[in-house]
């Protein structure tokens, strides 16, 4: 099992890189006080991971809310992706730079392909491999690729992903293609680790929070961490944000961990990788 030790700890990916393992997600927070104010709080409560996209609209709030913090830049990793119409060579280079310039900050800790677009994702890695060399992105990943776009990417292209942020959570698990990505040495990550809230109305889940004097969410968030797994809950709410991360005085035991894993019915909530039209 990967070490778990506080809220500023952090998985290695496979360049060497030390990424948080938990950060807060920013999607549909808006561009103004609302993105800013979380990505603050946040900061203030220990987070170091921000995750944002050029598809939520926020880059600006995001980096203003970075650029203010009494915190190094360098002591936060950001992480952003390309979003599908911009994708191909030529046209990601342009957005990584639109990107840039709007969280006006010089480099990107992480940059991902948002979704696999037939026939374009192995040229948008391209691109991505040139910034990556260039050092305007410290690691390079995808998101939402299944394990045949993995194998297609990696079999045209001189550098393997060193993340694949996937939907997560107790109803959709895909351990399958957890197990390749741990053999081929690309870090897991979770988006919706709370279902997009549907997760609360799961109450077999209850009893694991009542036992761990903990609320539904930190149990899940916990079993992600202890899954290897990197996790970015989102929220706009203060306490929520804190409450995320009191993860750290606490630990499931392998036998509520493999009852979680039970749970999962591959379901998902978000749409499917392999059928999108967006």
């Amino acid at each position: 099992m990967k070490k778990i030790t506080d809220i500023q700890g952090s998985f290695l990916l496979n360049n060497g890189v030390k990424m948080p393992y938990l950060g807060l997600g920013v999607y549909l927070a808006d561009n103004d006080s609302e993105v800013i104010n979380a990505v603050q709080w946040a900061l203030d409560a220990g987070y170091r991971h921000i995750d944002t996209a050029s598809i939520y609209k926020n880059e600006e709030g995001v980096g203003k809310a970075i650029r203010t913090a009494a915190i190094h830049r360098d002591d936060v990793f950001v992480v952003s992706k390309v979003w599908n119409s911009d994708q191909g060579y030529n046209s990601t280079l342009t957005a990584f730079e639109e990107t840039l310039n709007r969280l006006q900050l010089d480099y990107l800790d992480l940059y991902l392909i948002h979704w696999p677009v037939k026939g374009k994702y192995n040229d948008t890695w391209k691109a991505l491999e040139k910034l990556y060399r260039e050092k305007r992105i410290r690691a390079i990943g995808v998101s939402n690729f299944m394990k045949h776009h993995l194998q297609d990417l990696i079999s045209q292209s001189e550098i393997v992903p060193m993340v694949n942020q996937m939907e997560f959570h107790p109803r959709l698990i895909q351990q399958d293609l957890i197990d390749f990505c741990n053999k081929k040495n690309i870090q897991y990550e979770a988006w919706s680790p709370m279902m997009q809230g549907k997760i609360f109305s799961l109450s077999i889940l209850d009893n694991l929070a009542k036992k761990y004097s903990k609320t539904v969410a930190q149990i899940v968030l916990r079993w992600n961490l202890q899954k290897g797994v990197i996790t970015i809950p989102k929220s706009v709410k203060k306490e929520r944000i804190i409450s995320n991360a009191n993860l750290f005085d606490f630990e499931l035991s392998n036998e509520d961990m493999n009852y979680i894993d039970t749970l999962d019915k591959n379901q998902r909530i978000g749409p499917d990788p392999d059928n999108f039209n967006f």
